[in-house]
């Protein structure tokens, strides 16, 4: 028996986790890699390193039952997102654990979730655990955060039965969202696509000292940045809003309604939930002149799109030329990935729901959609059969208050959720597994 609690385990595995520099790029995740498959053989894991890359491979982790049955899989990326030290209150490489927070870069994003996976599927190893049939699967990958080319496209594509996996949990959901007096459990059944698009004007060059004797294309991006800040898209609900809104007691058929209630009782939750039941741009970048002194013959306008999975790419084209009024304009895409999605109903959601109920009685598991992407699509794509879900529980810090850390300094997680989150995938693999 090991004589740290869990909470103890846990906390050392991610300190030293967010101690391995793995930003990406350039990642440089085989130390950190090396370090984990030691740690899970030590506890009986057969475990296996495979990468595009020497510096970067990817780590797989199983424990085998003895007759065939459904493969659990849980998926975390190791890479995080720069850190500038100068910004942060404690030193984001340190995974320094004060006031009952663990601060570090990944300790959100998404570190946590492998120190949680991990030390709970090494603790079923060391008990003498094992599926009563089926398998356990834990993959800690590499590259997520600049899309998954080396780990989970490159895996799911080129090895798609080292992963192959029928229920999967990913990052994405299980913050609670406090609702009036209500504590809701979200489970990210679905991701939203990503059309990012460009708009193009044309003028023509000249002197900049002499205003009259050019056409200024930038100054007719003006007008579009204008329309795009001043309205939004018409929703389009899909069937994962559909089921929250209706969870929360609303009517799915007037989302304005629904979204205008919500908003009175939590304006933090209608925040987070209206951007999954529209299209949503935001212009991020211009390009014009590459001289100050030159006024600008060609100007371009940049718009991060997502759109809601299932919409393709001719109907958010449909809904940008609504939104831009302009039939004339030059717009087109320079990116075209569709929204994903996984079953809302599964044996997954009713064993998540069960454990959460037996947790806290009264907290309610509902299905929501992530604004933004993870590799779990590169697994949905693969496998079509496959359920994979966003969830790492935490009661202690909300979604409200979670979310601003990701990315961002003194990036940090309440030791309780981490324990908490452990305990979770601790406890699963044998309501699934038997």
């Amino acid at each position: 028996m090991d004589p740290r609690s869990l909470s103890e385990e846990v906390q050392e595995v991610l300190t030293r986790l967010i101690q391995f520099d793995t930003v990406n790029p350039p990642g440089n995740e085989r130390a950190l890699q090396e370090w984990l498959r030691g740690y899970l053989e030590a506890a009986g894991l057969e475990c296996e390193l495979h990468g595009a890359e020497d510096a970067r491979p990817n780590l797989i982790a199983r424990l085998r039952g003895d007759e065939p049955g459904p493969v659990l899989g849980y998926l975390s990326h190791v890479d995080t997102v720069l850190a500038n030290s100068a910004d942060w209150q404690r030193d984001p490489w340190s995974g320094e654990v004060r006031e009952g927070f663990l601060w570090g870069r990944g300790a959100i994003d998404m570190k946590s979730q492998t120190a949680a996976e991990v030390v709970a599927v090494a603790r079923l190893a060391r008990s003498g655990w094992r599926p009563a049939r089926g398998e356990l699967k834990l993959m800690a990958l590499v590259d997520e955060e600049v899309g998954g080319t080396l780990g989970a496209k490159w895996l799911t594509q080129q090895h798609p039965d080292l992963v192959r996996a029928d229920w999967l949990l990913n990052e994405g959901g299980g913050a609670v969202m406090p609702f009036g007096e209500r504590r809701l459990y979200g489970v990210c059944c679905a991701e939203k696509g990503t059309y990012r698009f460009r708009v193009k004007t044309r003028g023509v060059a000249g002197h900049a000292s002499v205003p009259g004797l050019g056409e200024n294309a930038l100054l007719k991006l003006a007008p579009v940045l204008e329309r795009i800040g001043a309205s939004q898209p018409e929703f389009d609900i899909t069937e994962e809003p559909r089921a929250f809104i209706a969870a929360l007691g609303e009517d799915p058929s007037d989302p304005a309604g629904a979204v205008s209630k919500i908003r009175e009782v939590e304006p933090r939750l209608a925040q987070m939930v209206e951007p999954t039941m529209r299209v949503t741009a935001v212009p991020t970048r211009i390009f014009a002149s590459e001289k100050i002194n030159v006024i600008p013959a060609h100007a371009e306008l940049q718009v991060d799109c997502r759109v809601p999975p299932g919409m393709s790419g001719e109907a958010a084209m449909q809904r940008i030329r609504e939104l831009l009024g302009d039939d004339s304009l030059d717009v087109s895409f320079i990116e075209e990935v569709p929204g994903n999605r996984s079953a809302i109903a599964s044996p997954l959601m009713d064993a998540i729901a069960d454990w959460m109920g037996e947790q806290e009685p009264g907290a309610e598991v509902v299905p929501t959609v992530l604004p933004a992407f993870t590799d779990s699509r590169w697994f949905r794509a693969a496998f079509p059969d496959c359920v994979a879900y966003g969830f790492f529980p935490m009661r202690h810090t909300s979604l409200y208050e979670s979310w601003p850390l990701m990315h961002a300094d003194d990036e940090r997680i309440d030791v309780r959720d981490l324990e908490f989150a452990t305990a979770f995938f601790l406890d699963l693999p044998r309501r699934l597994l038997g």
